[in-house]
């Protein structure tokens, strides 16, 4: 009987797979994909009251899933998606420009 001997440096075991949520090893049985994010079943819940979500009874923000009627309730609670959910607005985020900031200062210019 031939042995096949492999050296121990060039094998490489597969990379696991981990859960999004909880960083740790996801496997086959226990997998699920969400928004591109993979899970444990038990670990895909909803951030406001921790029930158990299934792919048909879930919506999503920002990374974070949310039962539909916690979802639409946060979303009432401020009128938008950013305060209901805990973020910033992005119109607090935009800078404004003051006027005249895009004129060159001549003030300070030194004449030859």
């Amino acid at each position: 009987m031939d042995t096949v001997l492999h050296n121990a440096k060039s094998f490489q075991p597969p990379a696991k797979e981990m859960c999004s949520a909880c960083l740790t090893p996801v496997y086959p049985m226990e997998k699920m994909v969400a928004n591109k994010l993979i899970l444990h079943n038990n670990c895909f819940c909803c951030k406001h009251c921790h029930k158990k979500l299934s792919i048909h009874n879930y919506s999503s923000l920002y990374g974070e899933f949310y039962c539909i009627s916690h979802y639409q309730q946060l979303f009432k609670r401020k009128g938008n998606y950013d305060e209901g959910f805990g973020h910033k607005q992005h119109k607090d985020r935009w800078i404004q420009k003051d006027k005249g900031t895009d004129e060159p200062d001549v003030s300070s210019a030194q004449s030859p």
